[in-house]
């Protein structure tokens, strides 16, 4: 999935996005605009001073970077976040007319309207203090058992160091099955709980201190003790328990099917039927666990290395032994403390300040907290997107943007079906396979016909934290719906207001939300160059996945299993090994010693290589022969590359920095442009790379996948 990825849009030629002035007024400081030129990319923000051979993302972005510094709001921002907020204060624009009807509304409307003014009004959240809490503490408080507080675990709306779900089976993509997995962790990752430098001390007593703070307005009698044994139990998670973020990707790992009887064995003494009960599981045949470690026989058959055997934790099973020996008032304390800081920002200004300070200033060096009409805004859509959605393509989404998209999506699709047949490392028994799953795509742009209306979730003006807690319930009553139902393949993981694009593995599906579909991305009159560089990347990115080191592992109907050859296999790891070590180079910060995670961020850095790759070959085909016109005095190739660079324009504090690299599976922007490039050998010629520029790679190292 791009969850950095920027958004393109039919907009006038020479487009300026900008929040409108009316949000202006209600956000500062103002966020910075971006102009698009004349034909999607305006020369006049290209660099003269550095060499395009040297830093091609600096080339591209750097004047547009020095000129408009981050927002105190944000702890990163670029093209993507200009995108999401003019799709946030479209959104606004729509709320705003439904709040100036006054009154005269239909019971949709109402709900919206409800939504946004029980979160933004502050005054009367600090009003009624903890009261709205309190019935939710209360019960925490009156858990006595663990199977009692393992009960209000599985209660919708209430934290759980564990956690199920029910989405498409990954082996039998036919049906819904029951995913469970183990959690527990406050900080981003259990490498925060290892981290023995001064930083990660440092972090680690800040966050102490948060949890004082939250256990103390609980009313704890000693707070700081129970915040340090809420921090014990959570680092002997992340030490005993916590996989590694990069192994976690690995799908043969975390397909783990097994009986009732058999979670009933791995469980232990946990009570686990009182959690199957009132999660809605009891009646399934079936559970698959994410985090169950390998037997010695499995991790043979997997050549699982030593080193990769000694970053998985126990998992599941021993999140149900350490829950079990765990006291019980420490147990408690961790639900108290979780429950108030998710909630947070719907409880009096002292705990969301108090939430900022430590997740916005300390973990991510973020100055100001988001203004609140916005935050209200994602509340909103968090509770009743889809109804927001449908009035968001009606205004915002023009039709030939979808024809157009289906168009480039074509191309795309022709481009990927002959990079397989001409694949020389491939064989034709896997390029069969390859070419039934590239058939079997299904592509889905703009938003879905069938936009959920939520019948029978109830909005008060009044109480932010029970409309969270009902639309909890909504959403997990929807989620347990689906056992024993035939798959729906209407139903979209994102908003059509949302700035993203995915790629789903079970459904072999690639989703566009119509907010992606403006510039910088997509123009309806832009040059097809930027479009194919800009867009077509995208889409062959989406498509990539399906084809990258973990998507390549299910097939044409989205079964999770083995279509390779050993000897093709063996051939695309070798390529895929090759790209982890240029990533793991790329060190940013502290002088080199701290890398991209080459292992971690692999699926998507194929899916950033090929996805250009097959876009410029889709240019070309666009070309049907035919030389591209000169433009500014820039080639056609010139331009392609330069909308790619485009996309990914954006700066970031270092606080956020340093978490991303340890979290994001993503790359930075600036090497999903830098670390592209150089693979790509139409961007040597079209620049004129020459080994004297500092990201020139000789031929024979280039990384050619797809």
């Amino acid at each position: 999935m791009i969850k950095s990825i920027l958004a393109a849009g039919a907009s006038a030629l020479a487009l300026s996005l900008a929040v409108p002035a009316a949000a202006q007024e209600q956000a500062e400081p103002a966020t910075p605009t971006m102009s698009f030129g004349e034909w999607g990319v305006d020369p006049a923000l290209l660099s003269d001073t550095i060499d395009p051979g040297d830093d091609f993302f600096a080339y591209v972005n750097q004047d547009w970077l020095d000129a408009n510094p981050l927002p105190a709001e944000f702890s990163r921002f670029g093209a993507f976040n200009l995108l999401r907020e003019k799709s946030t204060s479209d959104v606004k624009a729509l709320v705003d007319e439904l709040v100036a009807k006054d009154g005269n509304l239909t019971a949709g409307e109402q709900r919206i309207v409800d939504a946004y003014n029980a979160y933004h009004d502050t005054a009367a959240i600090d009003a009624a203090g903890l009261a709205p809490a309190q019935p939710y503490l209360d019960a925490i408080d009156g858990a006595d058992t663990l199977a009692e507080l393992v009960t209000l675990w599985s209660t919708p709306g209430y934290p759980s160091p564990l956690g199920g779900f029910v989405t498409v089976d990954q082996k039998e993509p036919d049906r819904y099955s029951v995913y469970v997995g183990s959690g527990g962790l406050g900080l981003p990752d259990r490498d925060y709980y290892l981290d023995e430098s001064e930083k990660g001390r440092e972090i680690q007593a800040k966050y102490r201190e948060y949890l004082t703070f939250l256990l103390g307005e609980a009313g704890y009698d000693d707070p700081a003790a129970s915040a340090q044994a809420v921090y014990d139990f959570e680092d002997s998670i992340a030490r005993k328990i916590s996989w590694d973020r990069a192994t976690r990707r690995n799908r043969d790992l975390t397909y783990n099917r097994v009986s009732p009887e058999e979670l009933g064995d791995l469980a232990g003494a946990f009570p686990l039927a009182a959690m199957l009960t009132r999660s809605g599981f009891g009646e399934t045949d079936r559970f698959i666990v994410f985090d169950l470690p390998p037997s010695a026989a499995e991790a043979e058959q997997l050549g699982l290395t030593e080193d990769t055997l000694a970053k998985i934790g126990t998992g599941t099973p021993g999140m149900f032994a350490l829950l079990a020996e765990t006291p019980m008032e420490v147990l408690q304390a961790w639900t108290v403390k979780e429950f108030l800081e998710n909630n947070a920002s719907v409880l009096p200004t002292r705990f969301d300040e108090a939430d900022f300070a430590f997740y916005g200033r300390t973990l991510t060096g973020t100055p100001e907290q988001r203004p609140r009409w916005k935050r209200a805004i994602a509340e909103t859509e968090g509770h009743l997107g889809e109804v927001l959605g449908k009035s968001y393509v009606e205004r915002y989404f023009p039709a030939e943007n979808k024809a157009a998209m289906e168009e480039l999506v074509a191309n795309l699709r022709k481009a990927v079906a002959e990079s397989i047949d001409e694949i020389e490392w491939m064989g034709e028994a896997t390029k069969q396979e390859a070419m039934a799953k590239l058939d079997s795509f299904d592509p889905k742009i703009g938003y879905r016909d069938n936009l959920e209306t939520y019948p029978g979730l109830a909005i008060t003006a009044d109480d932010p934290l029970a409309n969270r807690m009902a639309s909890a319930r909504w959403q997990w009553q929807d989620n347990i719906s689906k056992l024993g139902q035939p798959i729906d393949r209407t139903e979209w993981g994102m908003l059509p207001q949302t700035v993203n694009a995915y790629y789903n593995s079970t459904k072999n599906e690639i989703v566009f939300p119509a907010a992606i579909l403006q510039q910088p991305f997509f123009g309806i009159t832009a040059d097809p160059a930027v479009n194919y560089g800009a867009i077509g990347g995208v889409i062959g990115h989406e498509i990539g996945h399906g084809f990258d080191d973990q998507g390549s592992k299910s097939d044409g109907t989205g079964m999770l299993r083995n279509w390779w050859t050993d000897a093709d296999r063996a051939a695309f790891e070798e390529r895929t090994d090759t790209l982890v070590a240029q990533y793991d180079a790329f060190c940013p910060l502290d002088d080199g010693e701290t890398c991209v995670n080459g292992r971690l961020t692999l699926g998507e850095n194929i899916g950033d290589l090929g996805g250009l790759s097959l876009a410029y070959r889709a240019y070309q085909l666009h070309l049907d022969g035919k030389e591209a016109p000169v433009i500014d005095g820039l080639t056609g190739d010139q331009r392609f590359f330069l909308a790619w660079a485009q996309v990914w324009r954006s700066a970031q504090r270092e606080e956020n920095y340093r978490q991303r690299l340890r979290t994001d599976p993503h790359s930075p922007e600036e090497y999903r442009v830098n670390g592209v490039v150089r693979n790509i050998d139409a961007w040597y010629d079209a620049f004129d790379v020459t080994p004297d520029d500092d990201l020139y790679l000789p031929p024979e190292e280039r990384v050619s996948i797809w």
